[in-house]
């Protein structure tokens, strides 16, 4: 017994990457899952792949630009298992253009998806997590909510935006009974710099070469799953990238010169 045996977790972006990791990890510790991303072919694939029986997993695909269908998703996942005990709010996309080239379309899109929809379904969840008095909010940002870096203003905007709002909420809430924890990914191996879009929208279609021999989405999340359990509030989770965190808080001017020599990819 442990404490996810039999406790629902939704995860969104469920299909590919740090999200469909974690599926398999948590599968493998009986919790029952609720799996939402666009493509509801692969969910059903990860789904068959992660060994859970059907009546230990539902599967919820949705695009994350439509919220106002969240009530009905978050209502099909109570009627299904009568709670959510853990929120994993995985889901979104990156950016690989210049702030500059970008049109304000897309800035809005990406704040959309990476922000507003991000934080819609967890006002959604909350109301049952205040009703069981217990809840779980797993954020995943990244350490370019961090720092800005290139080709990502937008990206980084929206990381940046969550921190606000989650340290906010978990603050709200800890009389309640309601954790939060902010999980910031270094280079994780997973396809997010090959769906970053561009200016024109279109995907950036490139694995970054600092992804390529990164940490594999399995390690980002049994890591995750080690500081749900002791309650950590934010964590760093990656390789060398991740010392840029500590320099740009204790020496930003340092930083400031070194990140300038940095590749965008």
């Amino acid at each position: 017994m442990n404490q996810f045996s039999n406790k629902v977790v939704w995860i969104t972006g469920a299909s590919s990457g740090i999200g469909e990791a974690a599926v398999y990890e948590f599968a493998k510790l009986g919790a029952k899952i609720i799996l939402s991303a666009r493509r509801k072919d692969e969910l059903d694939r990860v789904a068959k792949q992660s060994g859970l029986s059907p009546e230990n997993y539902l599967i919820l695909s949705f695009d994350l630009m439509e919220i106002p269908s969240f009530k009905s998703q978050v209502d099909a996942a109570i009627s299904k298992f009568g709670k959510i005990d853990y929120l994993f709010n995985n889901g979104g996309f990156s950016q690989r253009s210049e702030a500059s080239a970008t049109p304000l379309e897309l800035d809005r899109k990406i704040m959309e998806v990476n922000y507003f929809a991000n934080i819609a379904l967890a006002k959604e969840v909350l109301p049952h997590m205040l009703k069981n008095k217990s809840g779980h909010i797993i954020v995943i940002s990244s350490i370019a909510g961090k720092f800005g870096f290139y080709l990502r203003s937008s990206y980084s905007a929206a990381k940046h935006a969550l921190h606000g709002f989650y340290e906010s909420l978990r603050l709200e809430n800890y009389k309640n009974n309601i954790n939060v924890l902010i999980v910031c990914p270094g280079k994780i191996k997973t396809n997010i710099s090959l769906n970053a879009v561009t200016e024109s929208g279109a995907k950036h279609n490139q694995m970054d070469e600092s992804h390529v021999n990164s940490m594999s989405p399995q390690e980002c999340v049994l890591e995750i799953i080690n500081a749900i359990k002791t309650n950590k509030e934010e964590i760093l989770v990656g390789g060398k990238e991740l010392k840029a965190v500590w320099m740009k808080r204790h020496f930003p001017k340092w930083f400031s010169k070194i990140i300038r020599k940095q590749s965008p990819y």
